[in-house]
């Protein structure tokens, strides 16, 4: 069947509903909504048989929906409707929200019902809920959807708010002041609001006699002061206090035009405010915002790393990097856990792009990293796993594929190349990525640019192994793996093994060698431009649609072939 995607944004939502779809060989065409003439003439060029929008801030053209069916991915429950779903969800604290699949008519979200799948409500912000259960109800929903458009049977329930199970109702856009508090609110009210508002617009707030939108709040509750008064700062995060309590606020952005979001400190310009520190393996009777934190069980080391949009400067780079150091000291077998939300996307594009020296920045940031890989690399005396609970990007698959064995949440979303944003990439791909798929297939990635899921990556060798819709259920599946692996018979001998298989990999070249040929490539990227990574940096940060259309100009390409050849390979289709 040939679906036509129409998306403001090819984003973490959208790549997952591709993947879904691509693989269960339907032909998806993804058209970036730019103007309603570019989306009518896309879509009467393609005639698709089917159009699902799976994000979309702009109406499609009544030439469109009155001539195909097009489904639109709402985030709220039936008979939701407007354009603030979740931040009202959020704001107005209900437990359990929902997706939506809505046929496009003339009144917004007013159309028939295709299918809708409910989801708890975790206490996280916005971005996080959107990226995880949101995505997860999706797809669900739209599976649900293209069976159904499939049945000549089925007909769609009509939107009829005398129903029962129509419990929605319209909202108005939120505006700032919908999210508007005072610090002498509650902590728990300033808390809702801010990850109401997260990942965008922020809540706007007022520092130093400067107002800025605030990201990115943790509760902090042993630290107090003043209400309102900055009570010190800890990772480039600032901490505020409020009437009973005080938050962590990670990141800031000015109100001025053009401006982008930056860790807390950094936006500030402040140096003055006095440092709180708190290692990774102190532990806290109590709330407070820890970026990276160790767990110990027994001989078994959780190493949590949660970077803010899965971002990492050279800073944050270094203290992991340190942490995995010491956390070897205590434990046999580490497991990198990375954020709840996101595991790593690599170097940190915001800073670097606020940086006077870019160029500068970039090589310090992209050497930080690659430290970090190296330390997982050479670590032959211990036994390490990568367990990806959200997204991973750019260096940030790289430094997942460094360890022993590599776990995915069922639903994330991998995208292993850089070259789209003028990068050759470093972090040991061209060592990491052919060792386990292949030379063929890693320049195929690396080329193509294109997500991949992890069903797909599991079955080409990319990832180890994955499990579970939901945090919860992923972290318990980890840590039954890891439990079997520490207590195997021959654990010693698994250690040995890979021992043996690093001096043979050395011996064949060098993990130096890898990294000086990289590199080379990367500062002609960083200090000459000669891929156009500083215009591409630009787009990104600044979330150009021009950065859309280069990434979707490859999907029509398509991996179909790479599923045929799959099938004949496969033994179960050969039996066929």
């Amino acid at each position: 069947m040939k679906i036509a995607f129409i998306t403001t944004a090819f984003n973490g939502m959208a790549q997952r509903l591709w993947i879904e779809i691509d693989r269960l060989d339907h032909e998806v065409f993804v058209i970036i909504a730019d103007g309603a003439q570019k989306m009518m003439e896309e879509v009467a060029s393609y005639q698709p048989d089917l159009i699902i929008a799976p994000f979309l801030t702009s109406k499609i053209p009544e030439e469109i929906w009155s001539n195909y069916v097009c489904l639109i991915v709402h985030p709220g429950i039936m008979g939701d409707r407007g354009a603030s779903s979740l931040d009202w969800a959020i704001l107005r604290q209900h437990k359990t929200w929902a997706v939506t699949i809505l046929q496009a008519v003339e009144k917004m979200d007013a159309g028939p019902i295709w299918a809708t799948n409910q989801f708890e409500m975790r206490a996280v912000s916005k971005g996080e809920l959107y990226r995880n259960e949101v995505t997860q109800a999706a797809t669900k929903g739209i599976l649900q959807s293209i069976d159904n458009f499939k049945n000549p049977d089925f007909r769609p329930t009509k939107l009829d708010y005398s129903h029962p199970n129509i419990n929605g109702q319209w909202n108005n856009k939120t505006v700032q002041a919908d999210f508007h508090f005072d610090w002498s609110d509650s902590t728990e009210s300033i808390i809702r609001k801010i990850r109401a508002a997260d990942s965008s617009p922020g809540v706007k707030i007022k520092l130093f006699g400067k107002s800025y939108f605030a990201y990115g709040v943790h509760r902090e509750s042993e630290m107090k002061g003043d209400i309102g008064a900055v009570l010190g700062q800890r990772n480039l995060a600032i901490c505020i206090a409020t009437s009973d309590a005080a938050v962590w606020i990670t990141h800031l952005k000015s109100i001025e035009k053009s401006s982008i979001k930056l860790p807390a400190t950094i936006a500030l310009g402040e140096n003055n405010i006095p440092k709180v520190k708190l290692s990774p393996f102190e532990f806290i009777n109590g709330e407070t915002w820890q970026e990276i934190r160790f767990v110990q069980d027994g001989n078994i080391g959780y190493l949590h790393f949660d970077f803010y949009n899965g971002a990492m400067d050279g800073d944050q780079c270094i203290r992991l990097k340190d942490a995995i150091v010491e956390a070897k000291k205590r434990v046999k077998l580490l497991v990198l856990m990375g954020g709840t939300d996101v595991w790593s996307n690599g170097i940190h594009l915001n800073v670097i792009e606020n940086a006077e020296n870019s160029a500068e920045v970039s090589w310090n940031n992209i050497n930080a990293l690659d430290d970090v890989i190296l330390e997982i690399m050479e670590s032959t005396e211990h036994y390490i796993i990568s367990a990806l609970q959200g997204n991973a990007g750019a260096g940030g698959v790289s430094l997942a594929l460094a360890a022993d064995k590599v776990i995915a949440r069922n639903g994330i979303v991998l995208n292993p190349h850089t070259k789209n944003m003028g990068l050759f990439g470093s972090e040991y791909w061209t060592y990491l990525l052919p060792k386990r798929i292949g030379v063929e297939k890693a320049n195929k990635f690396t080329e193509e640019c294109l997500p991949w899921g992890v069903a797909v990556s599991k079955e080409i060798g990319l990832i180890d192994d994955y499990f579970g819709e939901t945090n919860a259920g992923f972290v318990a599946f980890v840590k039954k793996q890891a439990n079997e692996i520490i207590n195997l018979s021959y654990f010693d001998k698994l250690i040995k093994a890979k021992q043996f298989q690093r001096r043979k990999d050395h011996r064949n070249k060098p993990l130096d060698a890898y990294r000086k040929a990289e590199l080379t490539q990367m500062r002609l990227n960083f200090f000459e431009n000669n891929w156009g990574y500083n215009e591409k940096r630009y787009d990104f940060v600044h979330k150009m649609p021009s950065q859309d259309k280069s990434t979707v100009a490859n999907l029509y390409k398509s991996r179909r072939e790479i599923y045929r050849k799959r099938k004949w390979e496969s033994k179960e289709y050969r039996e066929k």
